[in-house]
């Protein structure tokens, strides 16, 4: 395992860490034994970074995490988020009151003291240029409730607004070879600014592993059937805001990237951990078969300059005008 610094924090976390959204729900039908073995294979391979939230599976995932890394507290790092479970336009949602009772129903279901990266989740634009809420974390990080801060945004607006809060230590973006245009500002300002970047969806909701195909279908409880224009929240959440027929058909025009890499999956990460701003991609899982694929990426070769010019113009070219919802 290799390990980057998450911006100033001081914390170095692994470069390929994990996502906990497929385990807690939304994704299908789960198996928490498997889970638990996912979990216990990736630390075992050095992984000491999770991000989560709490309403994956209504706080399952972060209940999964507690179990998993039972006595492994202070050398395994966990990322939770808040907001969603409330009104996200609703002020009050961040209000003292509100963000702390959210902040200690995570360490209550985490069973810690301290979480060490708590993030607002994905909130809209007019609520950060409100700005209240970054004091209500300011003062939990006084009281050791919280190590660090930092925002899941949906969009590079949303982004580099958060880069202007003085305390804001990471960003979670939506960053993959069909969502290319943080490249262009955003994570040279993060770099700028200290900031450590989470790469999220890296695979945009399988699409990029190469594996679908016209056939595919996906079970009611998955957001990639329930959600795929938007139906429930960000549309970018879902196939990086293509669709499903829009993402398969560039997908199959990606082919290329998987040779000498050994399949596309492990190139799309690769591609994702190129960039120099990035801290860590976090891809999701179901079971420890994934996980070890997954881990994969870290060893095969990085893309040429030629290659990744090439994927530059073809994103351009191909998919920029296809992707919905903002970003």
């Amino acid at each position: 395992m290799r390990y980057r610094p998450l911006g100033n924090t001081g914390l170095q976390v692994s470069e390929v860490s994990f996502g906990t959204w497929a385990i807690g729900g939304s994704w299908g039908a789960k198996d928490d034994a498997e889970s638990l073995r996912g979990l216990a294979a990736a630390m075992d391979a050095g992984v000491n970074f999770f991000d989560t939230a709490d309403v994956y599976g209504s706080g399952h995932s972060e209940e999964l995490l507690a179990r998993a890394t039972k006595g492994k507290e202070d050398r395994i790092y966990v990322a939770t988020k808040f907001c969603r479970a409330g009104d996200i336009h609703d002020p009050a949602t961040y209000s003292e009151q509100t963000v702390r009772a959210y902040c200690e129903g995570s360490l209550r279901r985490l069973q810690r003291e301290t979480i060490d990266l708590y993030q607002i989740h994905c909130p809209p634009l007019a609520i950060l240029r409100q700005g209240g809420v970054f004091g209500v974390l300011d003062k939990l990080r006084a009281e050791g409730k919280i190590r660090h801060y930092g925002v899941s945004v949906e969009t590079v607006e949303e982004g580099l607004f958060c880069l202007e809060q003085p305390n804001v230590r990471a960003l979670q973006v939506i960053f993959n070879l069909f969502r290319q245009l943080p490249l262009e500002r955003l994570l040279p300002s993060a770099r700028q600014k200290g900031v450590g970047i989470l790469a999220r969806l890296p695979l945009a909701s399988g699409l990029l592993t190469g594996k679908f195909g016209e056939g595919t279908t996906f079970a009611a409880d998955d957001h990639r059937r329930f959600n795929e224009n938007g139906e429930q929240f960000n549309v970018g959440e879902t196939f990086a805001g293509l669709g499903f027929a829009k993402g398969l058909e560039l997908s199959r025009q990606l082919g290329w990237i998987a040779e000498g890499r050994g399949n596309m999956a492990r190139a799309a990460m690769r591609w994702i951990l190129d960039a120099p701003e990035v801290t860590c991609v976090i891809p999701g899982f179901k079971n420890e078969q994934q996980v070890h694929d997954n881990l994969q990426a870290i060893d095969v070769p990085p893309f040429a300059a030629a290659e990744r010019q090439r994927l530059a113009d073809w994103y351009r070219r191909e998919v920029h005008a296809h992707v919905r919802g903002p970003y």
